[in-house]
């Protein structure tokens, strides 16, 4: 299955940035443990992170014209304003799982809305870094189901 991973603004600093919420692995440990079960599992994938809201669009409507089969999407801070991205999702067929390390809905209040997910496939919310993990098998064996 051909995949793609895309990580909002300030995923990048992930290992460095509110270690308390966000853990203490860093980035680079993230798109390892995602290749390493993406190969292991037989499946094409691709992670992409950009701190530029045009940055994820212009990988979605590519992923449009390349042949995505399925997307995980972590859209950081966009998730709760990002109506440009929100469309970009609409736009496509691919199913889409939106992701989120922490549990928004125990956080701030501003947090709890996300404009993206009513465009989503599924959401995987406060299970670390493991929701992506999550969101992969989910993707993957949609049609096993």
């Amino acid at each position: 299955m051909k995949l793609l991973v895309l990580n909002g603004p300030n995923l990048n600093f992930l290992g460095i940035r509110e270690k308390g919420i966000y853990g203490t692995q860093d980035y680079a440990y993230l798109v390892k443990m995602l290749e390493d079960k993406a190969a292991a599992e037989g499946h094409d994938l691709e992670v992409f992170q950009s701190n530029y809201e045009g940055g994820l669009i212009d990988k979605i409507q590519e992923a449009y014209h390349s042949g995505v089969e399925g997307i995980i999407i972590n859209p950081g801070a966009f998730t709760h304003y990002s109506i440009a991205l929100r469309d970009a999702l609409a736009s496509i067929e691919a199913p889409v799982i939106e992701v989120h390390i922490s549990n928004v809905h125990k956080r701030e209040e501003f947090r709890h809305v996300s404009v993206t997910a009513p465009v989503c496939t599924g959401q995987v919310v406060g299970l670390g870094l493991r929701g992506y993990a999550l969101a992969m098998d989910y993707l993957t064996q949609m049609d096993a189901n």
